[in-house]
């Protein structure tokens, strides 16, 4: 099979891990070219708990994806979840030394790694600083400062901040895992790469991605992030809730839910029973789908609520910062019967399921433009754009004694094919440092 340029995903998630391999094919689409998934052991809401059982989660996870399309996986970009995430507002500026000159990349991420030095509470780490909008000279609401003229550059930044800590296990159980970490992306924000349309960004839409242990919440306006959140409950509180209130086991609870579970008591009649075999030769129970769904209800309405709140948080009720687009749901827990309907009475707004399949070619699994892969999807994209923008910057940079033996070779009209040979020499020798710097530690 051939190789291409091809990158991977891996979502730890509470209840699995899944690794996708994609690549992008000659239309901007992705290509899956192979899954793996595990379940997920030693995860608890979103942060790892047991390293041990999460590499091994990892590995089975990602044993599966190479077997699956036949390559190797090296580096992979994670997600990163859980309720030590929190996100705040900051406005930075910088002044240009040289007016005269147009802004370029360099301004702009001049400006963005002095955002970095903020001082955070002991034990976090800023994971995103994303911009918002950029001001130049007083002049406000600019979306691509680029190319203008101006000698103080300010700009307002949504800013991720997370637990040193719970970064540093992810990373321990990567690195442990055999693979190496290309980045660490917010969940909720690679769900929404994978499944809002720009329109909706642009209108305004709250992303409600219901995981196993998580519930994460990205909201877009004008195009641009405005606010992020993550709420510590998810599919696995309605699971516990159901064995709790059911007296069954967990497995059983879970399946339940899955096959019989709805959101709405109005919809089972009283006369819907399920039986459930005992354990060990003991009496079979019998469950009302009534009783089922009220229990899945209560606790579904308590996590929307909560997701509301951080909605009305963030202004939704403003004129100005009105969600035309509503609210799109996605991961495993938005595939409950009658769950939008639900969100969409407690809330008040327009609601969709989101499925991953916006950037996917057509010919893609049906099982990976399920909900459950949104996040894993989302990371792929991630990986996909970060690999893109190196393969540019490695582009732009020439060493500089390349440049004037390449000036020299054209003032001799001599054939440029001897620049190929001290190109690949040069990355040889870059090869060989790198080995010895690893091999050093």
């Amino acid at each position: 099979m051939e190789q291409g340029n091809y990158s991977v995903g891996l979502d730890i998630g509470t209840t699995k891990i899944v690794a996708i391999i994609g690549k992008e094919n000659e239309y901007g689409k992705i290509e899956i070219l192979g899954t793996g998934k595990s379940k997920s052991l030693g995860v608890h809401r979103g942060v790892v708990n047991n390293i041990t059982q999460t590499i091994s989660s990892i590995q089975q996870a990602v044993e599966q994806a190479e077997v699956n399309s036949g390559l190797k996986i090296g580096s992979v970009v994670v997600g990163i979840a859980g309720q030590h995430i929190r996100s705040l507002h900051h406005s930075d500026y910088i002044t240009r030394p040289d007016s005269e000159e147009v802004i370029n990349n360099e301004d702009l991420d001049r400006l963005c790694n002095q955002v970095y030095k903020l001082v955070m509470l002991p034990g976090e780490e800023i994971i995103h600083v994303l911009p918002q909008e950029y001001k130049v000279d007083g002049q406000t609401e600019i979306k691509q400062p680029k190319g203008m003229y101006g000698g103080r550059l300010e700009a307002n930044f949504h800013v991720v901040v997370g637990q040193v800590s719970s970064i540093k296990n992810i990373g321990r159980c990567i690195k442990s895992a055999g693979l190496d970490l290309g980045n660490i992306t917010l969940e909720p924000l690679a769900s929404a790469d994978a499944v809002l349309s720009q329109e909706e960004k642009e209108a305004g839409v709250a992303l409600i991605d219901i995981g196993g242990g998580t519930t994460d919440l990205a909201i877009f306006k004008d195009g641009i992030i405005r606010h992020t959140a993550v709420i510590p409950f998810g599919g696995n509180v309605i699971t516990e809730d159901i064995k709790e209130g059911c007296s069954i086991i967990e497995k059983q609870a879970e399946l339940l839910k899955i096959k019989f579970g709805s959101a709405w008591p109005g919809e089972n009649k009283d006369n819907e029973i399920v039986s459930i075999p005992g354990l060990r030769g003991r009496e079979p129970k019998e469950i009302t789908l009534k009783n089922l769904s009220k229990i899945i209800h209560a606790r579904v309405v308590e996590i929307v609520e909560q997701v509301y709140v951080e909605i009305k948080n963030y202004g939704h009720e403003e004129q100005k910062k009105k969600l035309i687009a509503g609210i799109v749901l996605t991961g495993g827990g938005s595939q409950l019967k009658h769950l939008k309907q639900l969100v969409e009475y407690i809330t008040g707004m327009d609601t969709r399921i989101g499925y991953p399949n916006e950037h996917l070619a057509g010919d893609s699994d049906e099982e990976v433009a399920s909900p459950l892969y949104a996040t894993a999807v989302g990371l792929l994209m991630n990986a996909l754009e970060s690999t893109g923008k190196q393969v540019v910057a490695e582009e732009e940079q020439i060493p500089e004694e390349e440049k004037v033996l390449v000036g020299q070779e054209a003032m001799q009209g001599q054939s440029m094919a001897s620049d190929k040979e001290r190109k690949s020499i040069f990355d040889k020798w870059s090869e060989k440092l790198k080995d010895f710097l690893d091999n050093a530690e």
